[in-house]
């Protein structure tokens, strides 16, 4: 399977935070003969176990997306959201939508229109709160023959697509980008460590399938996979950041402003020396804002050291979410080069 068909099964596939079963199951049908083990923890991680020397390596790649879930169905048949992960509000308005209840049922996000609102009110942002979801019911009732009830998952209805050359769009690339490079990694290092190849849950709501299995595992070291803001379109010149896309995988020295991963020198010295040796482009990342399954599990037990390789995307948490494929494929092979040379770095 190429890259590129295996980023449109992950992306295509359906799954918020808690909710990230679909998902789970590709990276088991990916894995599971390049690998000696996979299992699901009791939080709802895949742990794919590669078995070696006495070396513990962790690769983690969070599988859930940004979405909503259901809140309240009122009398007329309309569903009230709230958000699931971060959303920027005015991405949420408009879209459309599958609300996974017993079935899958499509819907629309609505909100007031703009022919009803005063002046005043069509000045300022609409609030998830005041948005709802259409899925053409007359009441009630009719949501309920639906098979849809209160804590239904609601995920936005959009596919791969591709735009120009090795560039393409759609929705949770966060992290499915990432899950891809893990993936593809896995198939061909030839690294001798033990590696666990964990495909966590519930990122996006606390990094949370990051701590509890990196806590279990107890990795010498580790690599978390995710995306990371592009800033080469109109309006993020004011970032000062370099990041770009088709420019090579980026390699995180910090984000969150410090709050969230500060990378060690040996860590980057690792990352970097590697794509250095094998000539893999790369880029370096100082974020002010977001962090990754790196930060959990930097912080696990006594602490283990954890870097962070992430495909440069522009706007994340969107439905059109933008990469470079060439950027994946050297991310991937940044990795794979990365579990065979740690034994330099780690014990």
């Amino acid at each position: 399977m190429s890259v590129l068909e295996l980023i449109k099964r992950l992306s295509n596939a359906h799954g918020i935070s808690g909710f990230e079963d679909e998902v789970k199951e590709i990276v088991r049908a990916e894995l599971e003969n390049y690998v000696d083990e996979v299992k699901i923890d009791k939080m709802g991680n895949v742990v794919c176990v590669r078995n070696g020397n006495d070396l513990r390596l962790m690769v983690a790649a969070h599988m859930d997306e940004i979405g909503f879930m259901v809140k309240f169905i009122d009398d007329k048949g309309f569903i009230r959201i709230t958000p699931i992960g971060g959303w920027f509000s005015q991405i949420a308005v408009g879209q459309r939508v599958i609300v996974h209840g017993k079935k899958k049922v499509y819907g629309v996000v609505g909100c007031k229109p703009p022919h009803l609102m005063k002046e005043d009110e069509r000045k300022k942002a609409i609030e998830i709160k005041d948005m709802f979801v259409d899925v053409g019911a007359s009441n009630k009732d009719e949501v309920l023959e639906m098979g849809i009830e209160v804590g239904n998952p609601i995920t936005v209805d959009r596919e791969v697509q591709i735009l120009h050359k090795s560039r393409i769009t759609g929705k949770a690339f966060d992290n499915r980008a990432g899950l891809a490079m893990m993936i593809e990694a896995i198939k061909t290092t030839k690294s001798d460590a033990t590696i666990y190849a964990v495909g966590t849950v519930q990122e996006e709501v606390g990094l949370k399938g990051a701590r509890t299995s990196a806590f279990a595992i107890e990795p010498h070291a580790a690599i978390a996979t995710d995306v990371c803001v592009a800033a080469d379109f109109p309006g993020a010149e004011s970032s000062y950041m370099d990041v770009k896309l088709g420019s090579g995988p980026a390699i995180t020295i910090a984000d969150a402003s410090g709050r969230g991963l500060i990378a060690s020198k040996k860590v980057l010295d690792w990352l970097k020396s590697t794509a250095e040796e094998n000539e893999i482009p790369y880029q370096l990342e100082v974020a002010e804002g977001g962090t990754t399954d790196a930060t959990a599990i930097n912080l696990t037990k006594a602490g283990i050291p954890a870097g962070v390789i992430s495909v440069p995307a522009r706007y994340i948490h969107s439905p059109v979410e933008v990469i470079d494929l060439q950027d994946l494929e050297n991310g991937s092979k940044l990795i794979a080069r990365a579990l065979e040379t740690a034994k330099k770095y780690f014990r």
